[in-house]
């Protein structure tokens, strides 16, 4: 019955690792479960739904969930209008019913209890999880905000959490948001309070979370956070061991550290139960696939139920899923900043070349893996000029690094040692890129600034490929420079490249900036350089410094994961 398909459910529609987490979720759920896209077209199913639904997933995958399986309790075809199911599905919330028919290969009814609740599929895709089982066992509501369990969960809510739990941490990578998702998932709906407890990269030990449910929001207990005392390497304390990865999840009441302690890591934990009023705790390990990353501790104060045994396998699976998701957001928050490092010292410090102000700004892409291919440079010639170049080396990552720092280093060369027109200068390094670097193409703008004895300036450039300067006088005239434009560097023209010239008015910005702060998938690119041409004249007037941070402030696209670089120079007045 189970083929090739059902051993990898995915049917299409997630990517990445959301689909890898669909796969391993429907894998290891304990009930028959599928997975629908936004028009409700299932995408995946597991065997445990094929076995009870008499189906193969082929009969499943690109169907409508609802024309295909939901029936009235006669057999008959179920109207949309009355389907709660569908109702729950278009309004994107968490639902559950405690019979219903669903129909079989066969053409027999299946009675069903089942469970929806929304599921981010990656990409900006979102789906729903469907999860049901024979027979009406009732579970306690899961609405739009979780409620308080008034004991064990059972099975279907329970496997609802984990799928829930999965989702939300896997799709962010940013760890205190996959801490605060964390919290939101488990108070009130299990417990009262969460703590959570990080062993930082150094192995310091950092009570990152305490958190409690007051009249239905969650509040921070600051007081009560911080650094903790090291982690005694012999201690039986619960908190202890489960940071050292010894134990697995353990219970722990307000009796446990009553006794005179013997660490100061169980001094904070007799000090935590005593401001909480904490009667009954489940302490779990937070691990990665390498190491404990620390604990997850849930309390309950209000509600008089003691955690049970029955409770831990639960808080295993939440705080291996934590686990997991934190380890994730660490590798990337790591990945970025070397990848930042790596970028910001390749970048030059600007020259000192008065009466002239420079000044630069980079900032890296959202992404850890979009940085690497913006750059500027300023460097004096050996005629007393001043060279100014911006560009973008194509690919976002530290290949696009390493390829911008070469050309950086071969286009200073030249230039030192060539004194020709910027033109001149750039087909020499077009005619290199493709034989002795690792560059595949990249745009870039290369300026000369000349200045006589009486401070009156003039631009010299070329531009291959790249977005043109912009001129702004300090009465808040702004215009493109959009002569002197060639192809981008490394197509393998063989074209002469123009130059061109224009006098920069006294007081006047020269603004040369990548892509990234003028692109947008939203919008048009004419829309990106009006904007960036109409805020620019707005603070002609404004020092560099200031006129450069506004400038990028106001002007990069919120919704852009490039990077970018920004450089901008004022002729004296």
């Amino acid at each position: 019955m189970t083929g090739a398909q059902s051993t990898d459910p995915v049917a299409g529609g997630a990517g990445g690792t959301a689909r890898q987490s669909l796969v391993t979720t429907l894998g290891e759920l304990g009930t028959a479960a599928y997975v629908v896209d936004e028009q409700g077209c299932i995408i995946a199913v597991n065997a445990r739904a094929e076995r009870l639904l008499a189906r193969p997933a082929r009969d499943f995958l690109g169907r409508d969930a609802h024309d295909l399986l939901h029936r009235g309790p006669h057999g008959e075809v179920l109207p949309r209008m009355r389907c709660t199911m569908r109702t729950a599905f278009l309004s994107r919330r968490t639902a559950q019913a405690r019979q219903d028919w669903f129909e079989r290969g066969d053409g027999s009814l299946l009675p069903v209890s089942w469970l929806l609740t929304p599921y981010d599929l990656g990409d900006d895709q979102a789906g729903t999880l469907v999860l049901f089982h024979t027979g009406a066992d009732e579970a306690p509501g899961l609405g739009t905000a979780p409620e308080r369990a008034a004991g064990p969960l059972p099975e279907l809510e329970r496997l609802a959490l984990l799928a829930e739990t999965t989702t939300q941490l896997t799709s962010t990578l940013v760890v205190e948001e996959a801490l605060r998702r964390l919290v939101a998932l488990v108070v009130p709906r299990l417990a009262d309070w969460a703590v959570i407890d990080l062993i930082t990269e150094r192995g310091e030990v950092w009570r990152t979370a305490v958190v409690h449910e007051e009249d239905g929001s969650l509040v921070t207990h600051e007081d009560l956070q911080g650094p903790l005392p090291p982690v005694p390497e012999d201690s039986p304390m619960p908190l202890s061991r489960a940071l050292r990865g010894v134990a697995s999840s353990t219970l722990a009441d307000s009796r446990t550290y009553q006794d005179p302690p013997d660490s100061g890591i169980a001094f904070e934990q007799h000090r935590l139960f005593e401001a909480t009023g904490i009667h009954s705790a489940a302490i779990a390990p937070v691990r990665s696939p390498r190491e404990v990353l620390g604990a997850l501790t849930l309390g309950r104060s209000e509600r008089p139920e003691r955690f049970a045994a029955s409770d831990l396998a639960l808080l295993e699976d939440i705080a291996r899923r934590a686990g997991l998701a934190l380890d994730n957001a660490r590798l990337y928050q790591r990945q970025r900043k070397v990848a930042e490092t790596m970028q910001r010292h390749l970048l030059p410090q600007l020259p000192h070349v008065p009466p002239l102000r420079l000044t630069a700004r980079y900032l890296p892409a959202p992404d850890a893996s979009q940085v690497g291919g913006d750059w500027y440079d300023a460097f004096p010639l050996t005629d007393g000029a001043t060279a100014l170049v911006i560009g973008d080396v194509v690919g976002h990552d530290l290949d696009a690094a390493a390829g911008m720092a070469q050309l950086r280093n071969m286009l200073r060369a030249y230039a030192w040692s060539q004194q020709e027109p910027p033109s001149r200068i750039v087909e020499r390094l077009d005619q290199a890129v493709t034989h002795i670097t690792d560059v595949p193409m990249a745009t870039m703008l290369m300026t000369r600034v000349t200045m006589d004895d009486n401070h009156n300036c003039e631009l010299f450039w070329t531009n291959a490929g790249h977005p043109p300067p912009l001129l702004v006088t300090r009465e808040g005239l702004a215009r493109y420079l959009t002569d002197g434009h060639g192809i981008l560097l490394g197509a393998g023209s063989h074209q002469p490249r123009p130059d061109a010239t224009v006098a920069l008015p006294p007081g006047s910005t020269l603004v040369l900036y990548t892509d990234g702060l003028i692109e947008t998938p939203s919008r048009s690119l004419d829309h990106g350089m009006d904007r960036l041409r109409r805020h620019a004249a707005a603070l002609a007037h404004r020092p560099l410094d200031s006129f450069t941070d506004d400038l990028l402030s106001r002007t990069r696209p919120t919704d852009n994961d490039d990077d970018v670089a920004l450089l901008t120079l004022r002729t004296p007045t």
